[in-house]
């Protein structure tokens, strides 16, 4: 009889926390690291993998991504968790709501839910979880049954939602976001779910730790203003136009209010997502210090920090908040290499390039935003990363173990004993070009089109079986849906029915 399922050797094995890389044998028992140790005997394992020397970190984390928002839910969940194997990704967390795109239906979360699950189903090759944002009223009434039925501890704001819709401007608020007549997502509503997480917070004080709110800071009254500003002028087009129309001050203003609400309702734990610019996280970190009781957590995204307005492959890579010049991309690394920033995503949104672009289909202001990338977070990060100091300790910080404790997975994010044996094997010293055609996503572009990167997911593994072999992807979907906080030590975490009490170890 065997110990391992399977045994990696040879794997230079990076953990958040640990400066240095050791080469070290990897045993699996049961979906979860079982020992790390300088040498295991190949014969106690039924399977060996040689990892021949590449680094080996844990499976990333991508906490931001955007399942069936342009595609039917259960497609995304098949072509774009096939792309987030390709880069290492693990384990994605998606946005839902209510409203047009996703599912487009309004309506309680309660009839919402079991669908959005049915959908999702058992066809993702990683596992998965899903933030929620209460778009009316009747929602925050069921926070707790977000919590307690469909394992759902992060929730989010749009902010923007105001006066435009997801590409820009909206006249018809109600009919976008499917709320009821006479309702308003506003500045009120921030503040009533704001509210109403707290309450939901004391009411489970043993996972309180696991409950956050999300926001995406952009204000809805200054995009529109310089939209037609930048319009009316016409001297400007591309990302750089786009830029212009929702310009940096917009994040910070946003921020400062999100900010202030939070310190009114008593509500401690902020995630401020994507900031995009300079003066983003310099609203971050002033609102950080005037709130010191708030826990605060910063977001970046790997488009944002490979990307800019000269850089990105076109009008492909309109998204909100828009990619900046390259004067906030440096600012945003510094913020990263200073610690200021917690954890880097893909904000994963596969928009297909029929529904991509508008007509005439160099008008950004026609074309939709979002686009995909998961598979390009962990090698972006190891392509710019080391040139500006970061360590590979620190890549897994913000890859995997940071946005995992924040979200309630806290099975996850790390190669150690007890947790789950999600893993990526890397060459740090093989180069590619990026080319859209090598993903599996459904999107025929990418805005990253001809950048090379530095290094390269080889091999994916999730729960101890691999997904990713050479590049390609492996077998059939076994990716669980996650739901949260699960403890680092889970008795089961295959659904809703294996939650248990959660606990920091």
């Amino acid at each position: 009889m065997t110990t391992y399922d399977l045994l990696i050797t040879n794997a230079r094995v990076v953990r958040p926390g640990v400066d240095h890389t050791e080469r070290l044998d990897i045993g699996i028992s049961g979906g979860r690291f079982a020992a790390i140790e300088p040498r295991i005997d190949p014969a106690e394992a039924a399977e060996v993998v040689d990892a021949g020397g590449l680094l080996a970190f844990p499976g990333v984390v991508d906490a931001h991504q955007h399942w069936g928002i342009y595609n039917p839910l259960e497609t995304d969940a098949d072509t774009e968790s096939r792309a987030a194997a390709q880069g290492g990704v693990t384990t994605g967390l998606t946005y839902i709501r209510t409203g047009q795109y996703y599912l487009n239906k309004g309506g309680p979360y309660e009839a919402f839910m079991p669908e959005v699950l049915e959908r999702a189903g058992s066809r993702a090759f990683v596992d998965y979880g899903f933030h929620v944002a209460p778009m009316q009223r009747s929602h925050i009434h069921e926070l707790d049954l977000l919590v307690d039925t469909f394992g759902v501890t992060s929730f989010k704001i749009f902010m923007f939602y105001g006066s435009h819709g997801l590409h820009g401007r909206s006249a018809d608020q109600s009919s976008f976001l499917m709320t009821p007549e006479g309702e308003t997502y506003d500045y009120a509503h921030f503040e009533f779910v704001m509210r109403g997480l707290q309450a939901t917070r004391e009411r489970h004080p043993d996972i309180a730790d696991a409950i956050s709110l999300s926001l995406h800071c952009e204000t809805a009254e200054i995009m529109a203003a310089y939209t037609a500003m930048v319009e009316e002028a016409g001297e400007l087009s591309g990302l750089a136009a786009y830029h212009a129309s929702r310009p940096p001050h917009s994040e910070g203003l946003a921020i400062a209010i999100a900010s202030y609400l939070a310190h009114e309702t008593e509500l401690p734990a902020i995630n401020l997502l994507h900031l995009s610019s300079a003066k983003a996280v310099e609203a971050a970190k002033r609102m950080a210090a005037a709130f010191p009781h708030i826990d605060f957590r910063r977001e970046v995204t790997v488009g944002h920090l490979i990307a800019d307005v000269e850089t990105a492959a076109g009008v492909g890579g309109k998204v909100n908040p828009p990619i900046r010049p390259r004067s906030d991309v440096e600012a945003l690394w510094d913020a990263v290499a200073d610690g200021t920033i917690d954890w880097v995503v893909s904000d994963h949104a596969c928009c297909r390039a029929e529904a991509k672009f508008g007509d005439p289909a160099d008008d950004v202001f026609l074309a939709k935003s979002g686009f995909g990338g998961a598979e390009y977070l962990l090698s972006g990060l190891l392509t710019e990363g080391p040139r500006r100091g970061l360590s590979y300790a620190r890549i897994a910080e913000l890859a995997s173990w940071n946005p995992a404790q924040r979200y309630g997975l806290w099975s996850k994010g790390t190669i150690a004993v007890g947790y789950d044996a999600d893993l990526a094997l890397v060459d740090p010293q093989q180069s590619f070009v990026v080319r859209a055609a090598d993903s599996p996503s459904a999107q025929e572009y990418t805005p990253f089109e001809g950048m090379e990167h530095t290094a390269k997911v080889r091999h994916t593994f999730l729960r101890g079986r691999r997904i990713l072999r050479d590049g390609s992807i492996v077998g059939p979907p076994t990716g669980r849906y996650i739901a949260r906080p699960v403890s680092a030590y889970p008795a089961d975490t295959h659904g809703v029915a294996g939650r248990t009490a959660a606990s920091r170890e």
